[in-house]
């Protein structure tokens, strides 16, 4: 047994066969698996694949919703020694053949809803040589249900190495989609090493001795599985023993009802995108919701105001903001009372830093801004993109740093007090703006239910701020935001465009779509 995922959950499957390892909804109502039942499950997609080809290195597209079908996927290439790959399931034809083509696709495991987009898309795409289709049938597809029918529940399978890759791809705010490669244990090092409170496992045969002798928590995440974070959500609970539970899609009343009927402990979401709708169903429903110990956002940041009303909402729930990346995995604890709003300081895990434009890493308390890297278990590079690889990932004295594009300073007791991205920065007459934190003041109006901020050509300075904003009800003027940002912001930071949505556009994962709050921006 090797710190491969595989292996490790296989080890935990024969531990405690018996266990509840996941509850997800189904064609016929909510599924509930044991991790033998789970295993069985995965192994005959796994053992279906392989008939039809797909072997060690090849890259497995996985286009679904939440459910049985996402995560068994994943396992099944994984047992095999292929290679999962997220497909973003809002994607359009040109994005999927993209994505199809960049990842060289050899199967491809689909909801039978993107039927359409998924024809086009492969046309376009020369390796992709074999479909599963779930939740219906294609002529050019195996239906899933099929697949398992035909296909046995045991093993047998090659060994595994922790050097076997996993791929998660990342949209980010710019750009096509990416790779991320990863190491199998460097992955799993980088989410917790399998003990997220306390030092790493030091062996694979410990992280099965630790999870069968745990309690196992209930652990749900809000967030899409093509979102990597939430497919790490799943292991982690599992690496503890513990079970995982899904929902579909998002819908903030069906997680709360989720939450009573299944007595969550731990609810992972992506920021306000997810957290704000919680906040509303609780305020407007009545839900048992004293399971609930933990709340934890990844991916995007809680702004100040949301995090008050949870915990106003949630007096006895611990409210957590994590730092990471596709590329960093887990690096960071929000500090407490720390907000976008009033300055974002974060604890650092071992191996993070700021580095200095000398790429050395800057004096605690010296005020200098630097960039956010780690070292350590980080990521291979970019599937298919040498040139973003090397210019990310850079070797210093011998030791390989990651360079997150975060722009930070570090205080004298080693926090770190991250300002923004430096790629979505703004430059208006010299001033650099930030715009997470225009962003979270915006948010903390009470007519604004979302904000995007960024910059927008001035003949004159260069950039000017510009803020797309969706209002909660009714019309919200721009007299009402400019008042309210100047009472809380530096005149050079207040935006001085505004465009009001319907819908500020961000990624299932709850990403701002900096590209497309641009277009809007410009256009006003």
């Amino acid at each position: 047994m090797e710190f491969n995922h595989a292996d490790l959950f296989e080890g935990i499957a024969d531990a405690v066969p018996d266990r509840l390892a996941l509850v997800a909804p189904g064609p016929g109502g909510t599924v509930r698996l044991t991790f033998a039942e789970l295993d069985a499950h995965a192994s005959r997609l796994a053992h279906h694949l392989t008939g039809a080809g797909v072997g060690p290195g090849d890259h497995v597209g996985v286009h679904l919703y939440n459910g049985v079908e996402y995560i068994a996927t994943v396992l099944a290439a994984l047992k095999i020694r292929a290679v999962p790959v997220n497909v973003n399931y809002r994607y359009v034809e040109a994005e999927l053949s993209y994505l199809y083509r960049d990842a060289e696709l050899v199967a491809l495991v689909y909801d039978a809803s993107f039927e359409d987009r998924v024809t086009a898309a492969a046309s376009q795409a020369p390796s992709l040589r074999h479909r599963v289709v779930c939740g219906g049938t294609s002529p050019r597809a195996v239906a899933y249900t099929d697949a398992l029918a035909g296909a046995p529940p045991g093993r047998g399978f090659a060994p595994r190495s922790a050097d076997d890759l996993y791929i998660i791809y990342t949209g980010g705010t710019t750009g096509m989609p990416k790779g991320v490669m990863w190491r199998c244990e460097d992955l799993f090092m980088a989410f917790g090493g399998g003990n997220p409170l306390g030092p790493p496992r030091a062996t694979p045969a410990a992280v099965v001795e630790a999870a069968a002798a745990g309690v196992g928590p209930v652990m749900m995440t809000a967030a899409p599985l093509m979102h990597g974070a939430a497919q790490m959500t799943t292991f982690l609970a599992w690496w503890q023993g513990g079970s995982v539970v899904y929902n579909r899609r998002f819908d903030a009343a069906e997680v709360l009802r989720t939450i009573e009927r299944e007595k969550v402990i731990s609810l992972g979401v992506t920021g306000d995108a997810m957290a704000r709708p919680l906040v509303d169903a609780i305020t407007a429903g009545s839900y048992d919701l004293s399971s609930l110990a933990a709340f934890s956002s990844t991916g995007a940041i809680l702004s100040g105001t949301v995090r008050d009303r949870l915990s106003a909402l949630l007096p006895n729930v611990l409210i957590i903001d994590s730092f990471g990346s596709s590329e960093s995995g887990y690096t960071a604890a929000g500090v407490e009372g720390s907000t976008p709003e009033s300055g974002l300081r974060y604890r650092p895990n071992a191996g993070l830093t700021v580095l200095g434009e000398d790429l050395r890493p800057l004096t605690p308390g010296s005020g200098a801004v630097g960039q956010v890297a780690k070292c350590g278990s980080i990521a291979l590079g970019y599937w298919n993109d040498e040139a973003k690889t090397a210019k990310t990932f850079v070797e210093v004295d011998g030791v390989r740093w990651l360079l997150t594009g975060d722009l930070a300073s570090v205080g004298t007791d080693g926090t770190i007090s991250v300002l923004g991205r430096g790629s979505q920065c703004i430059n208006t007459g010299g001033e650099k703006v930030f715009p997470e934190e225009i962003e979270a003041v915006l948010k903390g109006h009470p007519g604004v239910f979302d904000a995007v901020v960024t910059g927008v050509p001035d003949e004159r300075f260069g950039e000017r701020v510009a803020a797309v904003v969706q209002p909660y009800e009714g019309p919200l003027s721009p007299e009402d935001l400019d008042a309210h940002c100047r009472s809380r912001l530096s005149g050079y930071k207040v935006p001085r465009v505004y465009a009001f949505v319907d819908r500020v556009e961000r990624s299932p994962a709850g990403k701002a779509d900096y590209r497309w709050a641009r277009s809007i921006a410009e256009k006003a």
